[in-house]
């Protein structure tokens, strides 16, 4: 069901629109009013919520949760592993997502990832790396990572550029992904960490979608 969800989850880019029909008071970045995407053949708009209002009243809007195991994660917890911006994740979008150089990876467990996501993410939980490389999830997503096996050694000279993220600074899920691919020989130069993770994408009123 996990691999089913993979393909199906694979983005293209179809539009990345500067000047809008009409002007929006809250933008992305000034010029920058939204960015369309298509995601399972179907278009998603990733913009800001419009109402200056708006408050977050799901479960991202809790401050205070056991550490540990929700302990404060660093700003940069694997060190040669670049953290990025909600800005980074928009670009990475259009630039390796959108051409098939890059994944932006879900690490969370999928009732995390049900409850909504970032468009054009993949659920991978993180749990799911957690393996010395000899089985069949491992070499299916691999597969699908344009990882390739030579003599028995994994090959990530082609692989995928990915940017990981979890919901937040608060959660482990990311880092631990992070963790287990470097374990399985995934190149530090080939991953991303967003710490700001859904909450923070949320936060800022960024567009999610509920995976199907």
């Amino acid at each position: 069901m996990i691999l089913k969800k993979f393909l199906l989850a694979k983005l293209v880019l179809v539009s990345s629109l500067f000047l809008p029909l009409s002007a929006l008071e809250v933008n992305i970045v000034e010029g920058l009013p939204y960015v369309d995407v298509d995601v399972n053949g179907k278009p998603v708009r990733i913009q800001r919520i419009q109402d200056t209002k708006h408050k977050v009243t799901n479960s991202y809007s809790k401050t205070s949760r056991p550490a540990p195991p929700f302990s404060i994660q660093p700003f940069q917890p694997i060190a040669g592993v670049e953290t990025v911006s909600e800005l980074d994740v928009i670009d990475f979008l259009k630039n390796e997502v959108a051409h098939n150089k890059g994944v932006l990876l879900d690490a969370r467990m999928p009732k995390w990832n049900k409850a909504g996501s970032i468009p054009g993410s993949t659920n991978i939980p993180f749990s799911i790396l957690a393996s010395k490389g000899n089985s069949n999830y491992i070499e299916k997503i691999f597969g699908l990572l344009s990882v390739k096996k030579s003599n028995n050694v994994w090959d990530f000279s082609t692989a995928h550029k990915l940017l990981i993220f979890d919901n937040g600074p608060w959660c482990q899920q990311g880092v631990r992904a992070m963790q287990n691919l470097l374990k399985l020989g995934y190149p530090k130069s080939k991953m991303l960490y967003y710490r700001g993770g859904i909450q923070y994408w949320q936060i800022l009123g960024l567009s999610t979608i509920v995976p199907k």
